[in-house]
């Protein structure tokens, strides 16, 4: 299908919804490839298989075919505009937002900005799910990635390696740890920033992937039982 992203024009989006579901993850790509990669698609698969929807989509760059990413504003207004279509597609279902590495940032930022009202398309959105959350460019640890976390208002979910070179462990915990109960940290021991493992660790790759869409849909049962309290 066609997603259509405001003053940018149509890229492409992929539905993925079992026979029963319990909620849906709007779902972007990393900077490096685009909505069918191998991760991508197999942690789809993984996510349906524990009634967990998805809806994966292209930021414009990559449906154009160039390499350079978009500025944050194209980035941003694609996620606005894939959360959108997905609620108005499936009012009914729970909705999650976020996505791989860049994907997942670029989502982050998107929710920031629903505080000053840039993006009501997200008021729906329940909570946010980084697969990888990119904190730093490798061999360059810095903290500045983050400090929009501070302004988004929505329950967070950090799934990350402990080999990943995009995100120092010692410097994302304490980031986590200030943000307190929005945030919440689950490392994959020896994964890297593909969710690769170590033969040490165990277990082997499908695996961990098996263990990322559990991770999602055990969290998201609790954002529903927070939910039904507040009733």
């Amino acid at each position: 299908m066609k997603l259509a992203v405001p003053n940018i024009g149509d890229v492409s989006a992929l539905w993925l919804r079992p026979a029963s579901t319990r909620c849906a993850l709007v779902l972007a790509h990393g900077a490096g490839a685009g909505m069918g990669h191998p991760f991508l698609e197999k942690l789809a698969v993984e996510l349906a298989s524990v009634e967990v929807a998805t809806f994966r989509y292209q930021f414009p760059y990559m449906e154009q075919r160039r390499r350079v990413p978009d500025a944050p504003s194209v980035l941003t207004s694609a996620v606005r505009a894939a959360v959108h279509a997905a609620s108005k597609t499936a009012p009914e279902l729970p909705l999650l937002a976020g996505g791989k590495s860049m994907g997942g940032r670029m989502t982050s930022l998107a929710a920031a900005e629903h505080r000053s009202e840039l993006a009501p398309e997200l008021e729906k959105v329940q909570g946010l799910v980084f697969f990888g959350f990119p904190l730093h460019p490798p061999g360059r640890p810095g903290t500045k990635r983050a400090a929009h976390l501070t302004q988004v208002r929505k329950p967070m979910l950090f799934l990350q390696g402990t080999r990943d070179q995009f995100a120092e462990l010692k410097l994302l915990r304490p980031i986590c740890a200030n943000l307190g109960t929005w945030a919440t940290l689950r490392e994959i021991e020896t994964a890297d920033h593909s969710f690769h493992v170590l033969k040490s660790s165990g277990k082997t790759d499908a695996e961990v992937l098996r263990e990322l869409a559990q991770s999602v849909r055990d969290w998201a049962q609790t954002l529903s039982r927070s939910d039904s309290g507040k009733k």
